[in-house]
């Protein structure tokens, strides 16, 4: 037998140290090539770590919530002669068989592997046969219930929760029976990795910034139906479908030259505000693990289909853990959209160090008053909420911006113009 030391290599550039998330293995445990051993937390990125060999795990560096430095032992992994002769020419390969075999001295030792070598090759099957993309709490789950993701069909990128319930409901012939243990049962979480980071970055951003919440009511009839002449004039070409969501960030990049001090950064401790020409619009995105912001890149030049095809590539890039470290930092104002779970109104936090956030509600169609006397025609409306730093934005600015946003939403031609 010997020892593998597996230590914490370099996972982006910059980076000193990674936090541990999640240990997917335990001392004692067997591991195969390629099974995944820990998810390491880097600023807002988390990087899944394989074995690259095979054996028995014989420490781990810490739990969930310690700091390993880059270079630094991260678990040690026990071998066995046959692995590190692959390395080692010089020593022959016959040799290193023996010691698996000249255990019969020992009765209980050759039995005891005998059955436990069935069970670590059939986990491997599950990540090397077919390495489904799912991020790390789907694979944990689907550990824990027994699930092969490789059998688990998917639409999207990567497999995702639904993806995985929808397998226990109808795609398998047991389906779905929660644990007994899990049934009205309290569970203690530490707080850790992203959902860490999130706790410290929102109470800062909430200390420190005193936050106003304006919101204005637009219409968006005309909006959606031009939004779906385009959808359907482009059925067949290579593009992809429209949401509401590269309209309004369009709609937001034309509006934001008129009031620059919404498109920037707050350095606190410098005292200095830097109003940015270009936007990079930050897309707050709902993970598995906690709420991520990747960047759109110079916004104001992509046109609608590009911000669609951008907005999905990092969405599924988030959510899947694949997405750089670059493309997590750099905004100058974010937009925070959940879809038709997005209520009436809210008050979103801003992104420190950004001065403004926006968030669109919940379209729903109701009555309205045409002007014409009495007349009432149906119209579908909708909420803008922004919150902005008052240390740096004026309730007219911000009252202003989201006026001019209603004025392009309202009259789409103005908007695509």
């Amino acid at each position: 037998m010997a020892t593998f030391t597996f230590r914490l290599p370099d996972i982006g550039e910059g980076i000193a140290s990674a936090e541990i998330s999640r240990w997917h293995v335990a001392v004692g445990d067997r591991v195969e090539e390629d099974q995944p051993l820990a998810d390491m937390m880097t600023d807002k990125a988390t990087v899944e770590m394989e074995s690259p060999v095979a054996g028995r795990i014989v420490s781990l560096a810490g739990v969930p919530g310690d700091a390993v430095a880059i270079g630094a032992t991260l678990l040690v992994i026990e071998t066995e002669g046959a692995v590190e002769t692959v390395s080692v020419p010089e020593e022959a390969v016959m040799p290193e068989p023996a010691p698996v075999a000249t255990p019969p001295a020992a009765p209980p030792a050759p039995v005891a592997p005998a059955p436990a070598a069935p069970a670590p090759q059939a986990e491997p099957a599950q990540v090397t046969a077919a390495k489904p993309l799912a991020s790390p709490a789907v694979r944990q789950r689907a550990r824990d219930l027994g699930v092969d993701l490789a059998q688990v069909k998917h639409d999207g990128h990567h497999i995702r929760h639904a993806d995985l319930d929808a397998f226990l409901r109808y795609g398998s012939a047991q389906g779905y029976r929660a644990p007994e243990s899990a049934a009205w049962s309290d569970e203690t979480l530490p707080v850790i990795g992203l959902r860490r980071r999130i706790a410290q970055n929102m109470a800062e951003a909430k200390r420190n910034i005193p936050h106003f919440t304006y919101v204005e009511e637009v219409e968006v009839t005309a909006l959606e139906d031009i939004r779906a002449q385009l959808n359907s004039a482009s059925n067949g070409l290579d593009r992809p479908k429209l949401t509401l969501l590269p309209l309004l960030i369009t709609a937001m990049c034309r509006a934001l030259p008129r009031f620059p001090m919404l498109n920037a950064r707050y350095d606190d401790e410098a005292n200095v505000v830097t109003r940015h020409g270009r936007v990079h619009m930050g897309l707050a995105t709902q993970t598995d693990i906690g709420l991520m912001v990747p960047v759109i890149r110079d916004a104001q030049d992509k046109n609608l289909w590009q911000l669609a095809a951008e907005i999905t590539r990092l969405a599924q890039a988030a959510r899947a853990g694949t997405i750089a470290r670059e493309e997590l930092g750099g905004s100058t104002i974010t937009i925070s959209s959940l879809g038709p779970l997005a209520g009436m109104a809210s008050t979103p936090i801003v992104n420190r160090p950004e001065v403004a956030i926006l968030a669109p509600n919940r379209i729903v169609e109701r009555p309205v008053f045409t002007g014409e006397g009495d007349r009432i025609r149906r119209a579908k409306m909708m909420n803008l909420s922004i919150s902005c730093d008052h240390r740096v934005v004026d309730g007219h600015d911000a009252a202003s911006f989201v006026a001019r946003m209603k004025q392009l939403i309202e009259a789409p031609a103005l908007l695509l113009a």
